[in-house]
């Protein structure tokens, strides 16, 4: 590897087939990492003492919590992750050396000028988001596939010369829950802070009155200086709830659009499914924003993979099979949703021992769902289940294998899980589809519709 997973490291630099010109910080991007690594180092399997079982009912009840430390990568992971280098990249192969000093020049004279104005440049970064159902893990998936990638790269001779700068790869930044423009800004100037040790944050709110416009600019100067990549903005849906009360969406629209355009740092919105009525609805957001929309699991074989995974991770003093009624109750009570699987798993055992009847049954299982007050829904805007990414050419020893599962075994069978849709009913002789299926025969077939009727010879 040309890094070690940590935050700050001294730069590397390697040919980057998409440098065209002198390009210090394409250079020095990491490597992207295969399918098998991001399996490997994304993972998490906590461990449990093998005699956990000697233990006693309150100590059995504190390891439970290494249930929280669970991660199973999954393939969906690894299209956020190679979304995220992608931005990254983007940002640094679309413009040189040459290219970032004329942008920074051109916003430090609007600066000067006290203007601010939106500069249409031949770089544009990427721009999208990843919006999904909450507890699917998208916020845990962001951090650790963020953390493959060195966050600074300190840079201090180039070719023999002098080029000390702190390349910042990419920032994350949580919107609070009464997020503003100026608020989402100093977020993003305090991350950086954090980041490379800086002190702009205390060296701008220091300055009293300052517009949200000074702000702004005062923002993409930082980010030009430190050659930011990609900059991820997790909850966005809390910054577009907050703006349209406000009536402040115009200002916020502005903000993100002018940041990316002045600045060609790549943005990546991280939320729930609630924001993407405020980005289909804006053209200017329309196009910024196309992404990955996930839904929950499907009841199929990745889901009792996971659920089998999750269930080795018992601590009763009686051990219960995961069976297809087990199996399919879990899903209706979670739809699909890791997080509420691993808290409805989490919850039964703490019951099964507090209750000192040391088994995870049906009543448990309910008794777990009462208490955290879970519904889950049941129908969601347009999106793509988690289970339906599939990528080949990889081995993994995350997942457990199957077997020789059959296609029907391969998918949980929904008994006792609330049906959608209409009830099936039984066809009648006369029905059209009835008769084409059972009489494949053109001859019988046209037999069978006149005996009914259902044709006119002519």
């Amino acid at each position: 590897m040309k890094y070690d997973s940590v935050q700050t490291v001294s730069a590397v630099y390697t040919e980057n087939p998409l440098a065209k010109t002198i390009n210090p910080y394409l250079e020095a991007m990491p490597e992207l990492v295969d399918i098998k690594t991001f399996t490997e180092r994304l993972k998490s399997l906590p461990e449990i003492p093998y005699n956990v079982e000697l233990e006693s009912p309150e100590v059995r009840r504190r390891y439970l919590q290494e249930l929280n430390k669970l991660f199973i990568p999954m393939d969906y992971m690894y299209v956020i992750y190679d979304m995220l280098y992608r931005a990254i990249e983007a940002t640094y192969g679309t413009k040189g050396t040459v290219e970032s000093i004329r942008q920074l020049n051109s916003v430090y004279e609007d600066f000067r000028a006290g203007e601010s104005i939106s500069h249409a440049y031949s770089t544009q970064a990427f721009s999208g988001a990843v919006l999904g159902v909450p507890g699917i893990g998208k916020t845990s998936t962001i951090i650790r596939c963020l953390n493959l990638i060195p966050q600074v790269i300190v840079h201090t001779k180039y070719k023999d010369r002098p080029n000390y700068t702190k390349q910042i790869n990419y920032l994350r930044v949580e919107c609070p829950s009464d997020c503003s423009v100026k608020t989402l800004a100093f977020g993003i100037v305090a991350s950086i802070d954090k980041a490379i040790g800086s002190e702009y944050f205390n060296q701008m709110t220091l300055q009293k009155s300052l517009s949200a416009s000074s702000i702004t600019t005062k923002l993409k100067i930082i980010c030009m200086n430190h050659h930011v990549g990609v900059i991820v903005i997790d909850e966005i849906q809390n910054a577009v709830t907050t703006a349209q009360k406000n009536k402040q969406i115009k200002p916020l629209i502005k903000f993100l659009v002018e940041l990316t355009n002045d600045t060609s740092t790549s943005l990546c919105f991280i939320g729930t499914l609630a924001a993407e009525e405020l980005f289909m609805s804006e053209d200017h957001l329309k196009r910024r924003t196309r992404g990955l929309r996930l839904l929950p699991m499907k009841p199929d074989a990745i889901y009792r993979n996971f659920l089998d995974i999750l269930w080795a991770y018992q601590l009763t003093l009686n051990k219960t099979e995961l069976t297809t009624k087990i199996a399919n109750k879990l899903y209706d009570y979670s739809g699909g949703i890791p997080a509420y699987m691993v808290k409805i798993y989490t919850e039964a055992q703490v019951q099964a021992i507090l209750s000192e009847k040391e088994t995870i049954d049906d009543s448990m299982i309910q008794k777990s769902v009462n208490i955290l007050s879970l519904d889950v829904p049941k129908t969601y805007l347009r999106g793509t289940s988690i289970s339906d990414f599939e990528i080949k050419n990889h081995e993994s020893d995350v997942l457990i294998e199957t077997g020789d599962m059959t296609e029907e075994e391969g998918v949980v069978k929904r008994e006792y899980a609330n049906q959608r849709g209409r009830k099936a009913v039984p066809r009648d002789k006369y029905d059209l589809i009835n008769l084409f299926e059972k009489n494949m025969e053109t001859d019988r077939l046209i037999y069978q519709l006149d005996q009914f009727g259902l044709i006119e010879r002519i």
